[in-house]
């Protein structure tokens, strides 16, 4: 992956972050999607009162792609407004997992680095799925 796409994913997912609509947490994020045909889908987080019924932007992005007709995924950016870059959340890699693999993640903080992370270093042994009777 070249230094440009990593870079156009990220300002994707700072574009996104900015549209955050975290009034409890005030832990805004966005999330850049890149498909292998090209296409780039965002995500931010959207929080409800009743938390639960929230959701984080990396799971909003991905489904926006499968909504779009977009299941093959190559990269993804997640940009958050804090200091050090903030991996995403089990339950998010737990899905990009189920669509992706083998997928690299560029993280992005306020600053200026990002840190660049294939999701199986994140998530070392993903839930699969198990035949059922198979034994675990």
């Amino acid at each position: 992956m070249t230094l440009e796409v990593r870079q156009r994913l990220v300002a994707a997912a700072r574009e996104a972050m900015a549209r955050s609509h975290s009034p409890y947490s005030h832990f805004r994020v966005g999330a850049a999607l890149l498909g292998a045909d090209g296409r780039v889908f965002t995500g931010t987080n959207v929080e409800n009162a009743s938390y639960g019924l929230s959701i984080c932007a990396e799971r909003t992005a991905v489904f926006k792609a499968v909504s779009e007709g977009c299941r093959d995924f190559v990269a993804a950016a997640v940009a958050t407004d804090t200091d050090r870059p903030t991996p995403p959340c089990g339950a998010c890699r737990q899905v990009l997992q189920e669509f992706a693999p083998g997928l690299v993640i560029h993280l992005a903080g306020r600053g200026g680095d990002v840190e660049t992370f294939r999701l199986s270093e994140l998530l070392p042994r993903p839930f699969d799925n198990f035949t059922p009777g198979e034994a675990l």
